[in-house]
């Protein structure tokens, strides 16, 4: 454990990142939508392409992206409070979401020149959004047990299978799928291979799944022959699994992976500050408090290791891992603290906001890789499995 902790040196996010904080700021309080907290607690999940296209306007989606295709060239630090402070106000960024955070990275890091030049600059104007087609249905977390197959064809490739638990899918453009394009299943790691698929193309159907908020974030995708040209296949063929852990990285490295309830606390605090709290609710905003600054620490180490172009995927799932469980606890004890006071009439948007992260919260633990997955990870590095 020492030698994984060791991994985690302290970092300070540079000036210019902090400096930057301002603008982000002042943006916000010119374009984000005047929704109540139980709107805004959806915030990374909120899809509302306009803010995003304004979001791109300023230069802010694709940040980190080099000039030369349309980005701001930009280090992971600004990144890094430019998600900070769009999830702490709870901005609907679901949109532009997983294209900036990974699909554009993995292009930049793995498509060809022609690849780069097609989907970059669409992405940096907030013109194409992208999916992530990885969980397939029956394989539980087992990633590595893709049966959606990718065969080659005089053209280019032809695709038959299913995805499932994709975000936005019915709301996106493109996805970028890990197949199967030899072996079998049980070759697991093996074999497979990463496509940018058009989800317009023929043969391509989208079913929205509805979650028990009544929201329809996730969808099922169903592939039945689609027709692929050659360009579709993002690197090398057969190297999906080890781009596809480089995306990981890039998925569970950023705050996102703290910041899910933040909304939530931040209202519980005001509440408790007009009505009073109680000596055992002070100390749990205090405990919350503390564990959010710890974990913002473990995030920009994490985040420096991005800026020296590093993969830090074992760092990243432990982030994750401890985050999760923050997230999950916020609503779990400000629902507790209100049901333990049934006198006290509770504000109204403070009630759906925490009801709505009650019954989301659940998922927080399963989006970017499972507890069990996480875990088996870091034991791993730790020589323990």
């Amino acid at each position: 454990m020492n030698q994984l902790l060791q991994t985690f040196r302290l970092a300070q996010l540079p000036p210019e990142a902090e400096s930057f904080r301002a603008d982000v700021k002042q943006f916000l309080a010119e374009h984000l939508p005047q929704v109540p907290a139980d709107r805004r607690a959806r915030s990374w999940m909120g899809f509302d392409a306009d803010f995003s296209r304004h979001l791109a306007a300023r230069g802010w989606v694709g940040l980190t992206l080099p000039p030369a295709f349309g980005g701001a060239g930009l280090d992971a630090f600004r990144r890094f409070v430019l998600v900070e402070e769009l999830l702490s106000a709870g901005a609907p960024v679901a949109a532009h979401w997983i294209a900036d955070r990974q699909s554009g990275p993995l292009i930049l890091r793995y498509g060809n020149e022609a690849q780069r030049l097609a989907y970059l600059p669409r992405i940096c104007r907030g013109e194409a959004f992208f999916c992530i087609g990885m969980s397939e249905p029956n394989a539980g977390s087992d990633l590595a047990s893709v049966r959606s197959r990718a065969v080659r064809t005089e053209t280019g490739w032809r695709l038959n299978g299913r995805k499932i638990w994709t975000t936005n899918a019915h709301h996106c453009q493109y996805m970028i799928a890990l197949v199967r394009t030899s072996g079998t299943p049980e070759d697991k790691q093996k074999g497979l291979s990463q496509f940018i698929v058009d989800l317009s193309l023929p043969g391509v159907s989208i079913r929205p799944i509805h979650d028990l908020t009544g929201d329809a974030h996730f969808a099922e995708v169903v592939f039945d022959e689609v027709e692929l040209a050659d360009d579709a296949l993002v690197g090398q063929e057969g190297s999906g699994w080890e781009q596809v852990n480089a995306e990981l990285a890039f998925e569970r490295s950023g705050p996102e992976r703290i910041y899910s309830s933040m909304v939530l606390l931040d209202l519980w605090a005001t509440h408790l500050r007009r009505h009073g709290a109680t000596r055992e609710q002070s100390a749990a905003l205090g405990r919350f408090v503390s564990h959010i600054a710890t974990l913002r620490s473990m995030s920009v180490a994490v985040t420096a290791k991005l800026a020296r172009h590093e993969s830090p995927v074992v760092e990243a799932a432990l982030v994750k891992d401890l985050g999760t469980e923050l997230e999950q606890a916020i609503p779990a004890y400000v629902e507790s603290a209100m049901s333990a006071d049934p006198d006290s009439p509770p504000d109204p948007v403070l009630y759906r906001t925490v009801a709505y992260l009650s019954q989301i919260s659940p998922t927080f633990s399963l989006r970017g890789g499972t507890r069990e997955i996480l875990r088996g990870m870091i034991a791993r590095s730790l020589g323990l499995r």
